[in-house]
C-alpha cells in the first residue's frame, strides 16, 4: 500500500447553489444550501485515502464543532486524526462557496486555526514522515511552514509535491526543493508573470519553473486538460468531456489522486491520466471531499 504525507488546510465548506453569481451589492435569492468537510489540505487527504492509499495528514482545527466533525470524517474515510491538532484560541477554517447553475464557483475562505499551524507544529511532527517518500501540500497554511517543509524535504531527500492554490507569491528558495509544483492557469499567471492563455505558453511557463530548479512541472488547465514537462518528457493530456455540476474540489481530487499514483510507482503518463479521470467524475457530483471518487470506480 501507497503511503501519502498531506500537510495542509481543514475548512467546514458553506454552500450555496443559485442560476448566477451576484454582482457587488447585489442580494440573490439562492437554491439550496448544503454543508460540507472542506479545506485544500482535507480534500486531497480524503481523495489519496480513497484511491487506496495510507493518508498520514497533518493540520490544525479549533476547539469547536466543526474541528470535532472535521475529525470524526477524516477517521471515517481510515485516515488517523493524531497529527490533526486544535488550537483553543482560533476558530475552524470556513469557506463560503457559491455555485452557479454552470457547476462554476466562487469561494471566500475565512482560514481560522489554519493560519496558526506552525513550523515547530511540523517538526514536532517530523518522526512520522521519516519512512514516507511523498508529501503533497497547499497554500491555505503559513508560508513560513512551507519553506520549512520544502526545506525538510530536500534535506532528508523526499518528494514534495505543492499546489499553489490559493495563488500567491512564494520565496526564491523554494523552487528548487520541489519534486513537482502543480498550478493552475491562473497560479502559473501570478507565479511567473507570464500569460498561461494558450498552447504556445505551456511549455514557456514550465520552462520557467524547471530554470527555477523545479525538477516537474504539471499545469492543470481545467477543460483543455494537463500540460507536463520535465527534463526527459512533455506532453498533454486531454480532459475528459463530462457535464460538470460543481467543480469546488476538482483540483484537490487530482492533486491527492497523483500524489497516490506516483507513491505507487506508476509513470508519469498513465498517472496522470489516472489523476484526470478521478477530477473528472468528481465534478459530476456536489461537495469537496464527498465528490471524491474511490479507486475502484476509476476502472
Amino acid at each position: 500500500m501507497a503511503h501519502v504525507v498531506v500537510v495542509g488546510s481543514s475548512n467546514t465548506d458553506l454552500v450555496v447553489k443559485t442560476e448566477r453569481f451576484p454582482k457587488p451589492g447585489e442580494t440573490l435569492v439562492g437554491g439550496d444550501f448544503f454543508l460540507f468537510q472542506g479545506g485544500k489540505g482535507a480534500n486531497q487527504a480524503v481523495a489519496a485515502a480513497r484511491m487506496g492509499a495510507k493518508v498520514t495528514f497533518i493540520s490544525k482545527v479549533g476547539k469547536d464543532l466543526f474541528g470535532k466533525q472535521i475529525q470524526e470524517g477524516l477517521e471515517k474515510e481510515g485516515i488517523s486524526t493524531r497529527l490533526v491538532l486544535e488550537d483553543p484560541e482560533k476558530a475552524t477554517g470556513i469557506a463560503l462557496i457559491t455555485v452557479n447553475k454552470q457547476g462554476e464557483n466562487t469561494i471566500v475562505v475565512a482560514p481560522g486555526a489554519n493560519a496558526s499551524l506552525s513550523p515547530s507544529d511540523i517538526q514536532a511532527a517530523l518522526p512520522s514522515l521519516h519512512n514516507h517518500a511523498f508529501i503533497l501540500c497547499q497554500l491555505e497554511i503559513p508560508i513560513d511552514t512551507i519553506t520549512f517543509l520544502a526545506s525538510y524535504a530536500q534535506e532528508e531527500n523526499k518528494n514534495l509535491i505543492l499546489n499553489p492554490a490559493p495563488a500567491q507569491k512564494l520565496p526564491e528558495s523554494i523552487y528548487d526543493q520541489l519534486f513537482l509544483i502543480t498550478p493552475n492557469e491562473t497560479e502559473a499567471s501570478l507565479l511567473t508573470g507570464m500569460p498561461c492563455d494558450s498552447e504556445a505558453d505551456y511549455p514557456k511557463i514550465a520552462q520557467w519553473f524547471r530554470d527555477k530548479g523545479v525538477r516537474q512541472v504539471l499545469l492543470t488547465l481545467g477543460e483543455k486538460g494537463t500540460y507536463f514537462q520535465n527534463s526527459t518528457q512533455e506532453y498533454r493530456i486531454p480532459a475528459q468531456n463530462v457535464t460538470a455540476v460543481d467543480t469546488t474540489a476538482a483540483g484537490d481530487v487530482f492533486n491527492g489522486s497523483l500524489a497516490v499514483a506516483l507513491a505507487e510507482g506508476i509513470p508519469w503518463k498513465e498517472a496522470i491520466a489516472l489523476a484526470t479521470k478521478a477530477a473528472s467524475i468528481s465534478v459530476t457530483r456536489m461537495g469537496a471531499q464527498a465528490s471524491a471518487p474511490y479507486r475502484n470506480e476509476l476502472v
